[in-house]
């Protein structure tokens, strides 16, 4: 099986999809496939076999993101057409889109496409000066023209397919969540972290990870912690994970008096010191309302790691059959009751702690790349136009 994959985005900048992608990547590589990925050039980079970098400029109101060039990208057409590729796989809905079923459509090639943000709930953070409504509507639309402009759609939840249906996409949906690489994951050094960024041993500790973005909600989880720390003063809450709403949620850090609660520790490397910023955590909190599946709940949880979430959008897949999580209210003070009862309630957190990796287990992400190869075999073997 060889695969296009195209991408706006990709390490070094960090996020789930980067991850997807590299996850699949992967698992994908290891049962035979030949994988060759199109991203976007953040500056000089080494050799990376199977990865075609094109030029790109920032982008006007997200500077982490990159646009490149549908020139470039249209240009390895001919190249790609020597490869005997079975199909184009597009990850996300700009440049990649419209480039990748322009090549696809050149080499009478399937396309398929995976439906990774709610831009629904996202767009409206970015470009502030649009009405909301406005932007949501023009979304769905945008969404619903792409996703019927290919040959499937993949979702990583049941919520995001859902959301599909109802703004008119009639293409096949096939729900396939990224999963994770479980043999990567290993217990880190709880004290080490601890000791390095100050944190007493026994201090009661939340941990979030994750991009620090608006659409993440975590100006949510900060007012649940002024609420919690009145029951345990020394509280902290970890934000693991930089973005563009880091200022603006330091300075509401201060606002609520929270300094002493709330600790920044900024990108941490995932084979090293994140290992080690999970162990160090007693519990993992979470709130966003726009995931389409929420894979950090899923890492936390491989790791022992007993998790408190919303069960909203894609994370209702994962909290709500998950015997290692806590599913907490959708408002602050109840999420908040919830943050002192998984600290104060030694047995259950004891209880969740044992049961989260064992959960963790039906989300292995070499699972979901036999489900992934079985698709693109599928579409391969139609006949195309």
């Amino acid at each position: 099986m060889n695969v296009l994959m195209i991408s706006d985005v990709y390490f070094p900048r960090i996020n789930g999809v980067s991850t997807s992608i590299e996850t699949f990547r992967q698992e994908l590589t290891a049962r035979g496939a030949k994988v060759f990925l199109v991203a976007p050039a953040y500056g000089a980079h080494e050799h990376e076999a199977d990865i075609t970098r094109i030029p790109s400029r920032t982008v006007l109101f997200d500077p982490e993101d990159r646009i490149m060039r549908y020139g470039s990208i249209t240009a390895l057409t001919e190249f790609m057409g020597k490869q005997k590729l079975d199909l184009v796989h597009i990850q996300t809905p700009f440049v990649a889109h419209y480039a990748g079923t322009a090549i696809a459509r050149k080499l009478k090639l399937p396309s398929v496409v995976t439906y990774h943000t709610f831009f629904e709930e996202y767009l409206y953070h970015y470009i502030p000066l649009v009405p909301s409504s406005w932007m949501q509507a023009l979304a769905r639309r945008f969404s619903r023209s792409q996703c019927n402009d290919v040959d499937a759609i993949i979702v990583p939840s049941s919520a995001m397919e859902n959301k599909l249906l109802s703004y008119g996409v009639s293409k096949p949906i096939h729900r396939i969540p990224t999963g994770i690489p479980l043999a990567k994951l290993v217990r880190g050094d709880r004290a080490a972290f601890r000791a390095h960024h100050g944190i007493a041993t026994h201090r009661p500790t939340l941990l979030y990870v994750g991009r620090v973005a608006f659409e993440k909600n975590l100006d949510f989880l900060l007012r649940a912690t002024a609420l919690a720390q009145r029951e345990i003063p020394d509280l902290l809450l970890v934000i693991a994970g930089e973005g563009p709403a880091t200022k603006m949620l330091q300075r509401l850090t201060a606002e609520l008096r929270l300094e002493q609660n709330v600790k920044f520790v900024g990108y941490l490397d995932r084979q090293s010191s994140l290992l080690d910023c999970y162990s160090a955590a007693d519990a993992f909190v979470f709130a966003s309302r726009t995931e389409t599946q929420g894979l950090v709940l899923l890492e936390a949880m491989a790791l022992g790691l007993p998790v408190v979430s919303t069960a909203v959008m894609g994370t209702h897949d994962i909290v709500s059959s998950a015997s290692g999580a806590v599913v907490a209210p959708d408002d602050i003070e109840g999420f908040a009751r919830e943050m002192v009862r998984i600290l104060i309630d030694h047995t259950l957190r004891a209880r969740l702690a044992e049961e989260a990796p064992k959960c963790a287990l039906e989300w292995a992400s070499g699972t979901m790349a036999e489900k992934m190869l079985a698709l693109y075999a599928d579409l391969a073997a139609r006949p195309q136009q």
